[in-house]
């Protein structure tokens, strides 16, 4: 889990489940006030793991008096309950509300997000996985023999063996169900885990008893082989969601551990963020980042705001000006005035805003997920009438347990558990071999039901690098001075200066910064200046309408820069096939408007809104272009976006908390990424309605045949491993155009910029 707790924290559950509960008041500060009379707690609650568990959580909290909304997300394990500080005139007891979860048998510490460093379950997934496929693979290796007819003291022999190499397998590789059924029962609930367990426990048993008895058949490859599929299907299905757990996690790490405090006395003292008070001045040299929201007090510097809004290029600020928190302090130093805490400033709304939206995904229920609650009890009750059936017409205990051992195992979800991973893992690999990957396990379902595009523009529709324009019109000597001085600046318009020039000299001079403004340097031939045109000319001669930079030598221009934002390769192509899909198209920028209108008329897009806050993001992904929206961003301020949306895409060049938020990441440059994932994604859930409909298929011939008494076990085991190969095969059909990629068939290294304006 990418969570843990603290000593006090991780007992809280386990004293309020009737151990000696702690002080009420210790609960009360693991708690946050939200205000209005509410209060918070967050639980990190390990044993959910499927659609049941969410439904008896949530039922059994909200069903207190006192609790407002509970809410399981069920990637991160984080169980969120929102309470009334007082109910009917009395304090709430907050170890009332706790107990509940205690009582449903799931253990829960209080949430605390840090790296994470270690995964023990998927650890056992894989090796439990390798242990059952071994196992089965022996024991299938044994029954041939046992098939083709050996005689009977070689098949007690073979069956023995197979019974030496089940019992250990079942016991280590299948505790997983066991623990989880058990564990359901004593608490007098069910869940998918209990029809396993009793399937997988009973085809055993009834082995060992068939081979104490001589019998001519045994069914210990049936019941390892069921393991092992259902395994497979569990590791895959936790893979998944483990992947979708850190953004909340990098987008934390964008705070610094702490500040330097300017005291009233002149001191100077180091202090954790979470510590900094309004009020407090903090100094930020050049390279750190802002720990809390703030206003400039002395200095002068260019912050990068890309956390703010998602544009590559650097801003000016002098006193007087705000600041927020998480952006990067560039060139000079800066003595700011603290303006908010650390838990509400703007990196903590956007924390937020990740929090709320990944909890309102919690609700997002698969099929396979809402049919857990109903599955289970529907075949117990299954079985427990074929048992009962057959003992009234044969009167024989024997073949009406196996008659019912044999309905447990043609029930099992084996096709029902793979219909959706192994879907998944296939369409996965193709995606991978085009160059997108894919990070949320449900992302996809979610992928094939969008009616709405949505891309954000600096680094995204665009490459998000400033380019040199004019090289041509440049003096080979001024354009060799211009980038000996931009080597001394971190500015994405140096970068592009450097870039564009065929090499670098050093320039013999005294050579400086002004944050703000540009660079300069005193030589013995003169002064040179390299920035805006105010600071290099003095305010002389006409500005331009594009991004630019001025060189000079005594206040006299030398050469103008002008740079431009280029499109990525295969835009325009990609809107075309997204718009011919039936998709509505949109822009989401925090750029200037007259950018960003240039932009979408380029694109022929009608629908684009420019300078938007990351919060206006969110809200624009679920209101005001539809409900079901696939943004596309790269910005850190794209974060709370990507995770409001429908679902979510980001380029590899995206900042690292953009790539974690997204569900999808493609890795190379062209953007016709976007509408070959939309494709693969709705063939893959054609295929998963297909393979769920397989599966029903299967049921209803499948059982009605066990429960006539046509089946043993072992024809159960077939028809069961039958069924899961069927939806398999049915699954790598989307494997079978697995050569195309992306771009078409065209190599990453070929997909050139389209001409024209686009759609």
């Amino acid at each position: 889990m990418s969570c843990c707790s603290t000593a006090v924290g991780a007992t809280v559950i386990a004293e309020a489940a009737g151990q000696g509960l702690p002080p009420s008041e210790e609960l009360w500060l693991a708690s946050r006030p939200l205000g209005r009379g509410l209060r918070q707690t967050d639980l990190s609650v390990p044993g959910v793991h499927c659609g049941a568990c969410i439904a008896t959580l949530e039922t059994a909290l909200q069903a207190r008096p006192e609790v407002e909304r509970a809410r399981v997300n069920l990637s991160s394990r984080r169980v969120s309950i929102v309470w009334q500080e007082e109910i009917y005139g009395k304090r709430s007891d907050p170890r009332e509300i706790l107990s509940v979860i205690g009582e449903r048998g799931y253990e829960a510490h209080l949430f605390t997000p840090v790296e994470e460093e270690s995964d023990d379950l998927l650890s056992h997934l894989v090796r439990a996985v390798a242990i059952s496929g071994f196992a089965a693979a022996n024991i299938m290796l044994l029954s041939v023999s046992v098939w083709s007819g050996a005689d009977a003291a070689t098949r007690d022999l073979f069956h023995w063996i197979s019974a030496m190499i089940a019992g250990p397998t079942l016991t280590y590789a299948g505790r997983l169900f066991y623990q989880s059924a058990w564990n359901a029962l004593r608490h007098g609930r069910t869940n998918m885990d209990v029809p396993i367990a009793l399937a997988v426990t009973l085809s055993y048993g009834m082995s060992v008893y068939e081979t104490i008895d001589h019998g001519e058949h045994a069914w210990f490859d049936a019941s390892v082989t069921l393991l092992f599929f259902l395994l497979v299907g569990r590791t895959l299905d936790h893979m998944m969601r483990r992947r979708a757990r850190s953004a909340i996690g990098g987008l934390a790490r964008l705070s610094p551990r702490g500040a330097t405090v300017l005291n009233a006395d002149g001191t100077r003292e180091y202090r954790p963020t979470n510590d900094i008070e309004p009020g407090e001045r903090l100094l930020i040299t050049a390279g750190e980042r802002i720990p809390v929201d703030g206003c400039v007090v002395s200095g002068t510097s260019d912050l990068d705001r890309s956390v703010v809004n998602g544009e590559s290029e650097p801003i000016s600020v002098r006193v007087g000006d705000p600041v927020a928190a998480g952006t990067l302090n560039l060139t000079g130093p800066l003595v700011l005035r603290a303006t908010a805490s650390a838990r509400n400033s703007f990196l903590a709304e956007i924390m937020g805003l990740m929090e709320a939206a990944e909890g309102g995904r919690a609700r997002y229920r698969r099929i396979a997920d809402r049919a857990a609650q109903f599955y289970s009890p529907f075949v117990h009750l299954l079985a427990l009438l074929t048992f009962i059936g057959w003992m009234i017409i044969e009167g024989d205990v024997r073949h009406a347990m196996l008659i019912a051992v044999a309905v447990l195992i043609i029930t099992c979800p084996c096709a029902l558990g793979l219909a959706v991973p192994v879907v998944q893992v296939v369409a996965a690999g193709r995606l991978f071999q085009g160059g997108v990957m894919v990070k949320d396990d449900s992302a996809m379902e979610r992928l094939a039901e969008i009616d709405t595009v949505l891309f954000d523009k600096t680094g995204t529709l665009t490459v998000g690098r400033p380019r040199l324009l004019n090289t041509a019109e440049i003096a080979p000597e001024a354009l060799a001075i211009g980038a000996a001085l931009a080597t001394h600046s971190r500015h994405p318009i140096a970068t592009a200066i450097q870039d564009a020039a065929a090499r670098v000299s050093p320039l013999e001079a005294e050579i400086r910064e002004l944050p703000g403004a540009g660079i300069e340097a005193r030589t013995a031939g003169g002064v040179y200046r390299l920035g805006s045109r105010n600071f290099a000319i003095d305010g002389l001669g006409p500005g331009s309408g594009q991004s630019e930079a001025v060189l000079s030598l005594d206040r006299r221009e030398l050469a103008c820069f002008r740079f431009e934002d280029r499109l990525r390769p295969a835009t325009a192509s990609a809107i075309d096939q997204i718009g011919e899909m039936g998709l509505v198209i949109g822009i989401l920028s925090g750029d200037r408007k007259p950018v960003v209108q240039a932009l979408a008329e380029q694109l022929d897009i009608t629908d684009w809104k420019a300078e938007m806050s990351p919060r206006g993001k969110v809200e624009a992904c679920g209101d005001a272009f539809g409900g079901r929206a696939l943004m596309v961003g790269d910005g850190i301020n794209d974060a709370p976006a990507l995770r409001a949306a429908h679902v979510s895409m980001a380029p590899a060049t995206a900042a690292d908390v953009g790539r974690q938020a997204a569900d999808f990441v493609f890795m190379h440059q062209p953007l016709t990424a976007v509408p070959f994932a939309i494709e693969t994604s709705r063939r893959a859930s054609r295929l998963i309605r297909q393979n769920f409909a397989l599966a029903i298929a299967y049921n209803v011939i499948a059982v009605p045949i066990a429960i006539l008494g046509y089946a043993t076990p072992l024809v159960a085991a077939v028809a069961m491993s039958t069924s899961s190969l069927i939806v398999v095969a049915n699954a790598l059909r989307l494997a079978g155009t697995a050569s195309e990629n992306a771009f078409g068939g065209v190599e990453p290294s070929q997909a050139q910029q389209p001409s024209g304006t686009g759609r």
